[in-house]
């Protein structure tokens, strides 16, 4: 019972969160440079989300094969590959660096 007193807390704190920017704001418009900063949001967030993937927690946590996987899909999209094949790509890449090394 507890853990669903949980769920319902963090959904009743979400909504409410969410539903705050439009009730404190109305039918005003938002600066145009927040609208910037609002747009730029969310790819810091996933440069940092793959940054702390890729090295570990602590940054300690690092596996060669995984940035040598991403150069090869970053290569594989500058070359224009489509996106799908450039992740196979990468996943092939760390698969077989990991085979081959044990």
């Amino acid at each position: 019972m507890t853990l669903w007193l949980a769920i319902f807390a963090v959904a009743a704190g979400s909504f409410a969160v969410k539903a705050a920017g439009p009730a404190l704001l109305g039918d005003r418009e938002l600066p145009g440079w927040s609208l910037g900063v609002i747009a730029l949001l969310a790819p810091a967030l996933l440069a940092a989300l793959v940054v702390v993937e890729v090295l570990g927690r602590r940054w300690a946590d690092l596996d060669w094969t995984v940035p040598v996987a991403l150069a090869v899909v970053v290569i594989a999209r500058l070359v224009k590959v489509p996106l799908l094949l450039a992740v196979l790509l990468g996943v092939l890449t760390a698969a077989g660096l990991r085979a081959l090394t044990g």
